[in-house]
């Protein structure tokens, strides 16, 4: 039989183990789509934590504990698909014209903004009208995504039959093949362009960078209506971001644009 002494520690024991663990267990799980989209996100199915998104993710867990926000692998054209059938609960860095009009969501614009920019081979008679029309032209464009050049029509075929566009998964190979006379404008994301010319400054002059662009990205984040975490408290923890310097540090060493959010 306890002896009271025992029984008092038992219960002390008892309520220091429900206080360490209570935090953790009302911590609401908010699974967020990990798509390949460099610089934002790189390779998420390989186990990468490389990228944007895993910034932005550790910096909003380290804000606040009501929520724990955590990344879900999928991919550019499967993430449609993981989002209605509730395998994720958000989607990062979209916007609601790419190919989410027709699927129930909540948007919520995050204050970002990057750009589509041509990307073409530097020739001494080469001058910035060469953007002015891509018809006739090899492109080279990132399978899955919706330029709006193309109406944001993202469809290989399309793509391929009506703008002699090879599509990859990789920008460096866009890039590569315009390098190699293989293409003659790729399409890359600025916030991308900054981040290859830093880890290739050799290039550099053998690039000609549009003026022009192509589109620019306003990003939102995409929730499901059943999302633990609503349209509301999810702007309200970004502007916790954006009032402690977390975003600026974040974006804007890769030119990404914190912007202000227009009020409801």
């Amino acid at each position: 039989m306890s002896s009271p002494i025992r029984t008092a520690s038992q219960l002390l024991l008892a309520s220091l183990v429900a206080v360490w663990v209570l935090p953790s267990q009302a911590a609401q799980l908010v699974r967020v789509g990990a798509a390949h989209f460099p610089p934002y996100t790189v390779r998420p199915e390989s186990g990468a934590d490389t990228g944007l998104l895993p910034q932005l993710v550790e910096a909003l867990n380290q804000l606040q504990s009501d929520y724990q926000f955590v990344l879900v692998p999928t991919s550019i054209p499967r993430r449609f698909g993981d989002f209605k059938q509730g395998r994720v609960d958000m989607a990062i860095f979209e916007n609601p014209d790419w190919g989410w009009k027709d699927i129930p969501h909540t948007s919520v614009d995050m204050g970002l903004e990057d750009a589509e920019i041509f990307v073409a081979q530097r020739e001494p008679d080469r001058q910035q009208s060469y953007f002015a029309d891509l018809t006739g032209k090899r492109l080279a464009l990132f399978s899955g995504y919706h330029y709006e050049f193309a109406n944001f029509n993202a469809d290989p075929k399309f793509l391929a039959q009506n703008y002699n566009a090879t599509l990859t998964y990789s920008h460096d190979s866009n890039l590569l093949m315009v390098l190699r006379g293989r293409a003659d404008v790729a399409l890359v994301t600025r916030s991308y362009l900054s981040e290859y010319l830093l880890r290739n400054e050799q290039v550099a002059d053998q690039l000609l960078v549009s003026q022009s662009i192509d589109q620019v990205y306003h990003h939102y984040a995409i929730l499901r209506p059943a999302a633990p975490i609503g349209g509301e408290a999810f702007g309200k923890l970004l502007q916790g971001l954006r009032d402690n310097g977390q975003m600026l540090k974040i974006f804007d060493p890769y030119k990404i644009a914190v912007v202000p959010v227009p009020k409801p």
